[in-house]
C-alpha cells in the first residue's frame, strides 16, 4: 500500500478485497463477503478503525464516520455495500 498515491475515485469489490488482504497479509480468497472482521479475520476494534481510515484515504470520497456506518460494519460485505452505496450516490449526483 502506497500511502502517497492519489486516492482512487472508483473501485470495485475485488479492489477492496485486495486492499483488505494486503492490509492483513493474507490471500484475497480469504476476504469473502461473509468474512467477519473480528471473528474470521482477527481484527480487534482498533484494527477495524485503522482499516476504515486507510480505506477512506485510499478511495476518494468514502466516509465511514460521517454517519453511523462504521459501527454497523461487521463483515466484509457490509463494508463493500457501504462503498457501493457511496459510488451510487456519486453517480446519481453526476447524472443530475
Amino acid at each position: 500500500m502506497d500511502s502517497g498515491a492519489a486516492p482512487q475515485l472508483r473501485l470495485d469489490s475485488e479492489k477492496v478485497r485486495g486492499f483488505i488482504a494486503d492490509y492483513l497479509g493474507v490471500d484475497s480468497k480469504e476476504v469473502t463477503d461473509e468474512a467477519h472482521l473480528a471473528d474470521d479475520l482477527g481484527l480487534d476494534w482498533l484494527d477495524q478503525l485503522e482499516l476504515l481510515v486507510l480505506i477512506e484515504d485510499e478511495f476518494a470520497g468514502v466516509d465511514f464516520f460521517a454517519n453511523t456506518a462504521a459501527g454497523q460494519i461487521e463483515v466484509v460485505g457490509d463494508l463493500i455495500r457501504h462503498i457501493e452505496d457511496h459510488n451510487a450516490d456519486i453517480a446519481r449526483r453526476s447524472a443530475a
